[in-house]
């Protein structure tokens, strides 16, 4: 570990565990420390011992020197919490479309990324409409997982960002709630809305005794896991993108025009005076490890023959379901035939996604994008190097591994505030 004079801290929450990553100010990784989620009745409680052991277990000296902490979190994943801060409902995933029966008449006053049956917006609405009286009453604010863990760290309620906040209807062209919104019955528990980067407040003044950061480190709003693979990745021109596999396959395309169409699952978020254009499907790594553990997939895919295509035709999905490039949520997976080749069976799994991936990537730029470049890739598919020549193939563009993969890397740099001027992209 080198000494550093100042430190800023990323920390990335995901589906399955959540990762802490200190950086110096040339963007040296200071350390960097990881936990999986431990098994308990409540996710928010998961959350909040994990949030604890990650600053504990860094070294006391890069604690001592943080200067800003940023956090971001899967987007889509909600709860409501009472006027404390109190969790008062159980949070809901980002892929939980428990509240899809809401978004029928959701559909008939709004557009854009809100209105899909996992959004931020229809959740809040599927509570109002179905939680008990004594639970609506003791509701106050609906955060998001940055949101909430953010307000453990410096002690405000009631705060979001423009990213975690765009599925909750916000306007980021008009930086506001739309008036539509405004009229819901769940207005009242809607957060103020920062800029990614912004400074909301220091830690509060247990938070600094408890763990050894200095009573100055501010706590900066927060953003989506993918969002924050992007910024780690440096892309910074008009046509770069990133791909991110985790549980999930999620494209973001850095565009000088914003793009929407609820129709194909596509949305744009604000990113200085450019806009990341995207969507996220419901393939990814999830779908990978229902078939193959870790070390079956490194093993197989070392045989793998990107040359010698499958002509399986996957559309790899573990339940029907899809949010983009394909908007249905009742969309089918398509699995078969199934050879008894696992080596085959896999290359056929990841010629679907690279598929979907393509499709994605069309799409956008047929919908007004700046044209595709390059591809950078973040998540599980870094080391699989025959995976990233599949793609390449159908892409026709350049793909690599992004210089730095992990979305807390991402969040450090959003903490240090390099993405919050608009000098830090070369438009």
């Amino acid at each position: 570990m080198r000494n550093a004079v100042e430190t800023y801290l990323g920390i990335d929450f995901g589906t399955s565990g959540a990762r802490a990553i200190a950086i110096t100010p040339d963007g040296y990784i200071a350390a960097q420390v990881h936990q999986t989620y431990a098994s308990a009745a409540s996710l928010a409680v998961v959350w909040e011992q994990t949030l604890w052991s990650l600053l504990t277990a860094l070294p006391l000296a890069i604690r001592q020197c943080c200067q800003a902490i940023a956090i971001d979190g899967t987007s889509g994943t909600v709860m409501l919490c009472d006027r404390t801060g109190q969790p008062v409902t159980q949070p809901l995933l980002y892929n939980d479309d428990s509240a899809r029966a809401a978004l029928t008449d959701l559909a008939a006053i709004a557009s854009g990324p809100a209105v899909s049956s996992t959004s931020s917006l229809v959740k809040a609405l599927w509570w109002a409409q179905t939680l008990d009286p004594a639970v609506l009453e003791a509701a106050q604010f609906l955060l998001h997982q940055a949101d909430w863990l953010g307000g453990l760290l410096h002690g405000q309620l009631g705060v979001s960002d423009y990213h975690n906040a765009l599925k909750l209807g916000y306007d980021v062209q008009a930086m506001a709630y739309p008036d539509w919104l405004l009229a819901l019955p769940v207005a009242d528990w809607l957060p103020r809305v920062h800029p990614p980067g912004s400074a909301i407040a220091p830690i509060t003044a247990k938070v600094a005794n408890h763990l050894g950061l200095p009573s100055t480190c501010i706590v900066k709003a927060g953003t989506t896991d993918s969002i924050a693979a992007f910024l780690a990745s440096g892309a910074s021109l008009p046509g770069e993108a990133v791909t991110s596999l985790g549980s999930t396959l999620v494209l973001k395309l850095l565009s000088r025009t914003p793009v929407v169409d609820a129709a194909s699952g596509v949305y744009s978020h604000r990113l200085g005076d450019l806009w990341l254009a995207g969507g996220a499907s419901n393939t990814g790594g999830a779908v990978l490890r229902t078939f193959f553990a870790d070390d079956d997939l490194a093993a197989l895919s070392s045989k793998l023959q990107p040359a010698q295509p499958t002509q399986l035709n996957y559309y790899p999905l573990l339940r029907p379901g899809e949010r983009f490039p394909i908007s249905d949520p009742d969309y089918p997976p398509r699995l078969l035939p199934r050879p008894n080749d696992p080596v085959r069976f896999l290359q056929g799994l990841l010629e679907g996604m690279a598929q979907i991936e393509t499709m994605g990537y069309a799409r956008l730029m047929t919908l007004g994008s700046s044209p595709l470049k390059c591809v950078y890739t973040a998540g599980g598919g870094v080391k699989n190097e025959a995976w990233q020549r599949i793609r390449a193939q159908r892409l026709k563009v350049p793909v690599s591994a992004s210089p730095q993969t992990e979305s807390a890397y991402g969040a450090a740099r959003l903490a240090q505030g390099l993405m919050t001027a608009q000098a830090a992209l070369k438009v």
